[in-house]
């Protein structure tokens, strides 16, 4: 999700996101890969998850062959973000029929956490071995700003029977989780927050962390939302920024490895600010057609009540990200 942590500069940037102050940062010099100008849009129809509100999608497509979407939940009426709780898991076959698999995971289930429950913010989900691993950011104190853990729940199964098993230990108070494994069986864990993106491998009970976590190195204008994925041997790193221009917040940038850990090469933006105060996404590949995820604030209008959204990605020869196409209801060009 897209509240930052840790030592005075995290908290007070966490309580600016709070606040729905703005946010300034660097634009970068880079320029975005080059958009498709006469698209009409690839008729996916946004947001796809109507029924509540949704941010922070988390994507996987698991051996059963369905694409699962792994959101946090903004609660309504809204309080800020501090009300986020009862994670849902969405699935489709499709891209066009999304089946809600219902609540996996609430405050109260996690006996480590926050007494007065909420903050659940942007999880992710892995697999490794016959089990499905679900990460989730939970402060374990009243005072959340300085308390952040990453916890972990277990299930065999991708969408229910989740129970939590405690937390990472040693990492600091930061936030969005995301876990990549590698094609060779090897785990690695990203998160961040307040502009510090770090990651490190995961050892193989995918709930400690295997030597140091390393700051990433070569990201312009991180913020928050890290996601990892790779393509013809590349890893991409993407992730939102500090963009707050003309009411206008959160681009979605990417980086480019040939190591999971980086050093990163800062590539360009690949979706531009929604109608959202935030945005926090992620990139996957279901039935040969890669997808990007993201939330926006079109059904509420109201910035801490949000959407999931997916469009089609393209990617020109070179590697680069096209900028994608955010569409509407109809499945047309926004």
């Amino acid at each position: 999700m897209n509240k930052p942590i840790v030592y005075i500069t995290l908290l007070t940037a966490l309580i600016i996101t709070i606040a729905g102050c703005s946010k300034k940062g660097n634009a970068g010099n880079n320029a975005p890969a080059p958009v498709i100008e006469d698209a009409k849009g690839d008729g996916l129809k946004n947001p796809f998850v109507t029924q509540i509100y949704t941010a922070d999608p988390s994507a996987h497509v698991w051996a059963d062959g369905r694409l699962y979407v792994y959101p946090s939940h903004d609660i309504d009426p809204p309080r800020g973000c501090d009300l986020m709780d009862q994670y849902h898991v969405y699935s489709t076959g499709d891209m066009v029929t999304w089946k809600d698999e219902g609540e996996i995971l609430r405050a109260s289930d996690v006996s480590w956490g926050r007494p007065e429950g909420g903050f659940m913010w942007a999880p992710d989900c892995a697999y490794k071995n016959g089990t499905y691993y679900f990460y989730f950011p939970h402060p374990s104190g009243t005072d959340w700003g300085n308390t952040w853990k990453i916890g972990v729940a277990t299930s065999k199964s991708p969408a229910s029977g989740f129970k939590s098993q405690g937390y990472i230990k040693g990492l600091e108070s930061l936030i969005d989780p995301c876990v990549f494994v590698d094609d060779d069986g090897q785990a690695y864990f990203y998160y961040g927050g307040g502009n510090i993106c770090k990651g490190g491998k995961l050892k193989d009970n995918m709930m400690e962390i295997d030597g140091q976590m390393q700051t990433m190195q070569g990201l312009n204008d991180f913020h928050e939302a890290t996601w990892v994925h790779k393509k013809d041997g590349v890893y991409y790193l993407s992730y939102a920024d500090n963009f707050n221009e003309a009411g206008k917040h959160n681009r979605m940038k990417y980086a480019t490895s040939k190591n999971p850990l980086g050093p990163w090469t800062y590539r360009g933006v690949y979706i531009d600010p929604t109608d959202s105060f935030t945005n926090h996404g992620s990139i996957v590949e279901f039935k040969g057609q890669w997808y990007a995820f993201y939330h926006n604030s079109s059904l509420s209008h109201n910035d801490w009540l949000r959407s999931i959204c997916a469009n089609k990605l393209y990617y020109n020869a070179d590697g680069a990200i096209r900028k994608i196409i955010q569409t509407d209801l109809s499945g047309e060009k926004k």
